[in-house]
């Protein structure tokens, strides 16, 4: 079996509030957005390069929110923290988005691999790190 794809997840985070956006369809849900790691990239320059092509946002990835969380059997999700430095989001890929508090997080129905990052989150975003 080969080895999983590496995707990055970012949580953006912009005065006390993080970044979630809607995936549509069937198999859809809240996430963070972001995607694959391409060869030769760093999680870091993919979160970068998605983030500009999802959202037209430009970023600087933080630290990991936790241990790399299995997609299925093909794909590894890594979540980083991201401050926004520039751009409001633009919905290229996405059916909405939403700037959410801490208290927030658990209202919104996540997707199942990014669930396990929100408590690490929360506590980010309390802590104003």
């Amino acid at each position: 079996m080969s080895e999983p794809q590496i995707v990055v997840g970012v949580a953006v985070i912009r005065a006390g509030r993080v970044l979630a956006a809607l995936r549509p369809g069937p198999d859809g849900g809240w996430e963070f957005p972001g995607g694959k790691v391409e060869a030769g990239e760093t999680d870091e320059q993919a979160a970068v390069r998605e983030l500009r092509e999802e959202l037209a946002l430009e970023i600087k990835p933080g630290a990991s929110l936790g241990p790399a969380q299995p997609i299925g059997e093909r794909y590894l999700l890594r979540v980083y923290a991201a401050a926004l430095l520039s751009g409001e989001p633009v919905l290229h890929e996405h059916s909405a988005i939403r700037w959410v508090e801490a208290a927030e997080l658990a209202e919104l129905d996540w997707l199942p691999a990014d669930r396990p990052f929100l408590s690490v989150l929360r506590q980010v975003i309390d802590n104003g790190t």
